[in-house]
């Protein structure tokens, strides 16, 4: 059906959970610990989600459907510019973060310094893997920012289809 928000609501789904499912698994199956700015892209794929299954809940008013489908893309867009700027950190294009984040398992209070000094180093300006150049950063910015705007021009031509 042309005039249909099937389409847009499921990339709106599938989309931030693909991306936040493959972030998860380089991290507890791919042994890829994730920096600070890895962490600020997951947020708002997962705020993407909820919008996602609000615009499912309300199929049967489209209007409404629509708005949290396309506040799922701003979600998912959000997530994409933190990759992209994650992304030029670690190519060198631009300064990033100075500090850096670490990744602690839980302890007793009378270990805390020990388990910070032992804890691993993510930084944020080493991409740790890449494919054909391009790092998991540059990945999330290129699938979120094309998937958003695929997202907004389904949502648009809905829009323009409406009697």
């Amino acid at each position: 059906m042309a005039n249909s928000l099937s389409v847009p609501r499921l990339i709106a789904l599938l989309v931030p959970a693909g991306l936040l499912g493959g972030a998860l698994i380089s991290q507890y199956a791919g042994g890829l610990a994730p920096c600070e700015m890895c962490m600020w892209q997951r947020w708002p794929h997962l705020i993407a989600i909820g919008f996602a299954l609000a615009a499912y809940g309300l199929r049967q008013r489209p209007p409404l459907s629509a708005t949290f489908i396309g506040l799922a893309a701003l979600g998912i867009a959000i997530s994409g510019v933190i990759g992209g700027f994650h992304a030029g950190v670690e190519y060198g294009w631009w300064e990033g973060l100075t500090a850096c984040s670490t990744s602690m398992a839980g302890g007793s209070t009378q270990d805390v310094l020990d388990a910070i000094m032992a804890a691993p180093l993510t930084r944020c300006d080493v991409a740790p893997w890449s494919l054909f150049g391009i790092s998991l950063a540059g990945y999330n910015a290129l699938f979120s920012l094309v998937s958003a705007a695929i997202i907004l021009i389904l949502l648009l031509r809905w829009k323009k289809d409406r009697p």
